[in-house]
């Protein structure tokens, strides 16, 4: 009885330092100092998920205000606008900033420091004269085509093409920083600086008295756009100086364009997924109905949040696991981000359902008819989370097609059911299409994985062997 007494005393002594503040603080040392793979993932992960938080705190606050100031139907067309930059800017990248996180990493393994240096500076160079003929290509059919649109789109989408070639350059600067676990300079210029200067301006045109309608908005995002992804630049150079010595360099741009290219299908199809519901209900609904779906959707940005978060983490290590031909570690590290990315996603859904009509009540009054969206758009979420970020293992592990016809599949359900549903639903058609295509999605790449893989999605269990 001594014994045990002694035993169950200890026992208490040691739960309560573990529980004290120097207890508490250690633990946190020796987390900061873990450099295991997975321990710089998770810190990778949590500084991700810090930025967009932060980020979308910065988002609510404007858009919530910019509602305001301009009214429903000005901030629906100034976001739809948006949401063109948002696809086209991702696109043109052609894949350059997800293949950075797949080149980089195996530039390392192998020693090739050419290669690397080259890839660094002149995947830079050949996204952003990608991203510039675009915009040119763009400007032109506006000009020739303009007509056909309704007039207070033109100049909206004039100014987005001038976003193009540095939003692109920030994208890959992105991956490039990633691949080197910067988060900070990989999320902070897109997802901090620029929504904070475009929130500055926007206000600073509101108090001078200019007018506040989407053509004042997107010139705002002009600025914001072209300042941040000088910041970065500048920043990333500084940072890179003192990672990569100076020496000569390799420019392969049909080598990285053969890779990359399957890679941007995949964030094609990725994209004009993510962005469908909001473009097609634009079209046959109506501006007013684009604004409350909108901030329908962004109130549940902190699901999506949490899986954007784990795949920045991880795309790399699953390219570095699988050039190094680590099996055991890939399975690991997939189980691994499949929790991070699940039960955290579970909980943020709870508490924002629980929390999402005072929320859009933040908007306006009208914006609460957009609650019973968010419960069908949540159920997409939670099902992409089911799988984790196993799109990123699938285009790092060579499989980018087979991820691409996925995507593709699910975005042709997606279109078909916003046809379909949206004149007799609204936006509650557009949410039930889009939480079905997300739902497809996993099913399919959760098979897709098990079938060229031979790897097990279930975190719960032991990964199958090949």
């Amino acid at each position: 009885m001594s014994v045990m007494g002694s035993e169950e005393a200890q026992m208490g002594r040691g739960a309560k330092t573990l529980l004290s503040p120097a207890g508490v603080a250690g633990r946190i040392k020796a987390f900061l100092g873990d450099k295991s793979d997975q321990s710089v993932a998770q810190r990778m992960a949590g500084a991700a998920f810090v930025i967009r938080v932060l980020s979308a705190g910065i988002a609510y606050v404007s858009q919530v205000l910019m509602a305001r100031w301009m009214g429903g139907s000005e901030f629906g067309t100034y976001v739809s606008v948006w949401v063109w930059v948002l696809l086209i800017g991702h696109f043109a990248n052609a894949g350059l900033a997800s293949a950075a996180q797949r080149f980089l990493p195996a530039y390392a393994e192998t020693g090739d420091e050419a290669g690397l240096r080259g890839f660094i500076s002149g995947a830079r160079r050949l996204g952003f004269l990608i991203a510039t003929a675009v915009a040119v290509i763009g400007l032109a059919v506006l000009w020739q085509f303009g007509a056909w649109l309704s007039g207070d789109m033109v100049m909206p989408l004039a100014l987005a093409a001038l976003c193009l070639p540095m939003f692109v350059l920030t994208d890959i600067q992105d991956g490039i920083a990633r691949s080197y676990n910067w988060t900070d300079l990989a999320l902070g210029p897109p997802y901090l600086i620029r929504p904070v200067i475009l929130l500055a301006t926007m206000a600073g045109a509101h108090v001078a008295g200019f007018p506040t309608n989407a053509v004042a908005a997107m010139a705002c995002a002009v600025v914001a756009t072209w300042l941040a992804a000088a910041a970065q630049f500048l920043l990333l150079n500084r940072r890179l100086g003192r990672e990569v010595a100076p020496g000569p360099s390799r420019i392969e741009p049909l080598t990285w364009l053969r890779t990359s290219l399957p890679i941007f299908l995949v964030e094609t199809f990725y994209l004009a997924l993510t962005y469908t519901d909001v473009v097609l209900l634009k079209q046959l609904a109506g501006p007013e109905e684009v604004a409350v779906y909108w901030a329908a959707v962004k109130t549940l940005a902190l699901v999506a949040f949490i899986y954007f978060a784990v795949a920045a983490a991880a795309a790399h290590r699953f390219s570095e696991y699988h050039v190094a031909g680590d099996r055991e570690k890939l399975a690991d590290f997939l189980r691994a981000s499949i929790r991070w990315t699940f039960f955290p996603s579970l909980a943020a859904t709870v508490v924002i359902l629980a929390l999402g009509k005072p929320f859009l009540m933040m908007f306006g009054p009208d914006f609460v008819a957009g609650y019973p969206a968010m419960f069908v758009v949540s159920i997409g979420l939670l099902a992409r989370a089911a799988v984790g970020p196993v799109e990123r293992l699938l285009t790092m592990s060579g499989h980018q097609t087979a991820c691409a016809l996925i995507y593709a599949l699910a975005f042709g359900t997606a279109v078909v059911l916003c046809f379909v549903l949206i004149p007799p639903l609204g936006m509650m058609g557009a949410a039930i299409a889009t939480a079905t295509a997300l739902t497809l999605e996993s099913i399919l790449l959760l098979w897709i994985t098990t079938a060229r893989l031979g790897l097990s999605l279930g975190f719960w269990s032991r990964p199958a062997t090949a």
